[in-house]
């Protein structure tokens, strides 16, 4: 199968990868590497379909303060826990955030908190579903995409400059 794909060109970060199976939105990459990556294990095409076309105007209403959650349809690619965490990132709400521990406790996995981070660290619809909303007990910003801390800062203070 195919993957069409998009490129929103934000003022913040550059090229944003959209990417779509026909039907719902399978990837949105902030980063060009990890973009390649995964284009170098899926057939794809730049497209401008419907479902993108309406992605990037959410991505652009999003950046300029009009969108503080998305209508997408969305495939997750993950277990049934790493769905559970990304279904609980998408209820915390736009400019606040929430700790690794209360994503554990919000999905009834306590002690899982370690699991949560690594399906934090998994999601593969960043800024859609907001995995950069979760934060350290200490409410200090860890683990965003590995050691992109400066993506995670910059998301936070742009919803809450428009919260």
């Amino acid at each position: 199968m195919t993957i069409d794909y998009a490129v929103y060109r934000s003022e913040l970060f550059g090229d944003i990868y959209i990417a779509s199976d026909g039907d719902a939105i399978v990837k949105v990459e902030l980063f060009s590497e990890e973009w390649r990556a995964f284009a170098s294990g899926h057939p794809v095409v730049e497209k401008r379909s419907p479902l993108l076309e309406r992605a990037l105007v959410q991505l652009d209403e999003y950046f300029h303060g009009r969108r503080q959650s998305f209508d997408l349809p969305l495939q997750w690619q993950g277990t049934a826990f790493q769905q559970d965490v990304w279904a609980a990132l998408c209820r915390i709400p736009y400019g606040e955030t929430a700790t690794y521990a209360d994503i554990a406790a919000q999905i009834g996995r306590p002690k899982a908190v370690r699991a949560v981070g690594q399906a934090n660290r998994a999601n593969e619809l960043a800024i859609v579903v907001p995995c950069h909303r979760v934060v350290g007990k200490n409410g200090a910003l860890t683990g965003y995409a590995g050691s992109r801390i400066d993506v995670k800062a910059k998301l936070l203070e742009l919803e809450r400059r428009y919260k």
